[in-house]
C-alpha cells in the first residue's frame, strides 16, 4: 500500500479518492467534543438540538469532520510529508449528522519546488468531503511540504524507521 507521495509523484490536476469512508457515530462526536472542551449543546444535548435549533437534531462538530477528512487524505497526500505548512481555507458547507458516512477526495492544485532546499517541494491541494448521498459538507485547501525521491533515498528509503524483525533464538 502506498503511504504518501514524493514531490515527483504529484501531478497538477490529479484527484485522489480516499477510501474507505467513515460513518460518524454519536460516540465519535461526543468524545471529540469532550476531548477538545467544545461543550456547545448543539453537539452534545439532543433535547436542545431537537427543540431549539433549525436542524432538529445534533450536528457533528465541524472540526471533527475536518479532522476525519484530513486523516483520510494522509495515505494519498501527506504520508511522506515533511510538514503541513498551512491550512489556507476551511469551509463547512452543510451539516453532518450522527449516522452519516463521510468520503473524501483531494485534488492537486499546484506544486512548486522549494526555494531554499532542493530535496523537497510544496504541494497545494484541496480536499472535499461528501456525505453518503453526495452532499458536499466540507472543503479545505492546504500546503504540504513533501520530500523528493532524492530526500527519501538519502534517508534510508520508504520506511527508514521500521525495525528489522529478528529470528527467535538467534
Amino acid at each position: 500500500m502506498q503511504f504518501g507521495r514524493t514531490y515527483e509523484e504529484f501531478e497538477v490536476g490529479a484527484v485522489y479518492k480516499h477510501w474507505p469512508g467513515k460513518t460518524v457515530t454519536e460516540y465519535d462526536d461526543h468524545l471529540f467534543c469532550l476531548l477538545t472542551m467544545n461543550h456547545h449543546p448543539l453537539h452534545l444535548d439532543g433535547n436542545y438540538a431537537e427543540n431549539t435549533t433549525d436542524f432538529g437534531r445534533n450536528v457533528v462538530v465541524g472540526n471533527y469532520v475536518y479532522s476525519l477528512l484530513l486523516g483520510m487524505s494522509v495515505p494519498d497526500v501527506s504520508g511522506k510529508a515533511i510538514a503541513n505548512l498551512e491550512i489556507e481555507s476551511l469551509r463547512h458547507v452543510a451539516p453532518t449528522f450522527h449516522g452519516d458516512t463521510l468520503y473524501g477526495e483531494t485534488t492537486v492544485l499546484d506544486k512548486t519546488p522549494s526555494k531554499s532546499k532542493n530535496d523537497r517541494g510544496i504541494v497545494y491541494v484541496e480536499t472535499r468531503g461528501h456525505k453518503q448521498d453526495g452532499t458536499l459538507v466540507c472543503v479545505f485547501r492546504r500546503k504540504v511540504m513533501v520530500p523528493t525521491e532524492t530526500y527519501v533515498k538519502e534517508r534510508g528509503g520508504e520506511q527508514p524507521g521500521r525495525p528489522t524483525p529478528k529470528e527467535q533464538g538467534k
